[in-house]
């Protein structure tokens, strides 16, 4: 079988230690821990900072190098398992031991501040979904060390979710569209969807293709559409609204637009020569 070099740690000079006696190679390596520092970092497809994005990084997720080359590292993506380089300033070696308090950024976009106080210095933004440990609280704050003090309503203890992933995935009405994004500041169709499902406790793979396998299949005519179902094209998805509506960050309107399905079924299939190749719902 054929890796999907996306999602295996796996080239043919060398490989995840994991992946011994399951994928050749001429070298195998354990693959240290590391955190994003960094509010965002792009995951690259090669060492060079002008090489295609394919994925974004948040701040506090965990990656796991297995090579550092070029002022970059090779490795992989804990949350999702995406394979890329990363720029080697954004990570900070990460512990084994799991945060004694673990938040998520729970607002779409946040600051934080040197003091407890809105008028203090800020850092940020901070994007939906990164992560911090929280230690101390303060009035309206709360501290994560080496970050700064977090507005307590814009944080939310990892393990509390919202319940809804199109209402999630409406906030980011009108951020622009940017290839492998995966906030606010940037976002493509795959990284919409992800980031609403992460924002709801829902895991989910990084690129359309992949996420297909989510949910169960809808036989297109069997019923009505419903709110946070998934429409797919060949290298696109939207999450629909309600029953005629959706949401996606498409390349036509470089930004997260909301409009008819069928209005961008047609349009689709005029500008690109294809329809719909499968509806998903999810189990939540």
């Amino acid at each position: 079988m054929r890796p999907d070099p996306r999602l295996t740690l796996c080239r043919g000079d060398l490989a995840d230690a994991r992946l011994e006696g399951i994928f050749p190679a001429a070298a195998y390596r354990t693959t240290p821990g590391f955190r994003v520092q960094s509010r965002l970092a792009a995951v690259r497809k090669q060492p060079d900072p002008q090489a295609e994005q394919v994925s974004e990084l948040l701040f506090g997720e965990r990656f796991h190098r297995l090579e550092a080359v070029d002022g970059f590292s090779f490795g992989q993506c804990d949350r999702d398992g995406y394979v890329g380089y990363v720029a080697s300033e954004a990570l900070a070696p990460a512990t084994d031991q799991p945060l004694a308090r673990p938040y998520r950024v729970a607002h779409l976009t946040t600051f934080a501040f040197r003091d407890p106080s809105i008028k203090a210095p800020a850092r940020g933004p901070f994007a939906l979904n990164s992560r911090v440990e929280v230690t101390a609280e303060e009035d309206r704050f709360l501290y994560a060390p080496e970050v700064g003090y977090f507005v307590a309503d814009h944080l939310a203890p990892l393990g509390q979710f919202e319940r809804d992933p199109a209402t999630v995935a409406e906030r980011f009405l009108h951020t622009p569209y940017l290839w492998g994004g995966s906030s606010a500041l940037g976002v493509d169709c795959s990284g919409l969807v992800q980031q609403a499902l992460r924002a709801c406790g829902i895991a989910c793979p990084r690129d359309s293709d992949q996420q297909q396998a989510l949910g169960k299949a809808l036989e297109p005519g069997a019923g009505a559409l419903q709110r946070g179902d998934l429409v797919f094209w060949r290298g696109h998805v939207a999450m629909m609204l309600d029953d005629k509506n959706m949401v996606h960050a498409n390349a036509r309107h470089m930004a997260v637009t909301i409009e008819p399905l069928q209005e961008a079924v047609e349009r689709i299939a005029a500008d690109q020569g294809h329809r719909p190749v499968c509806y998903r719902r999810l189990a939540i």
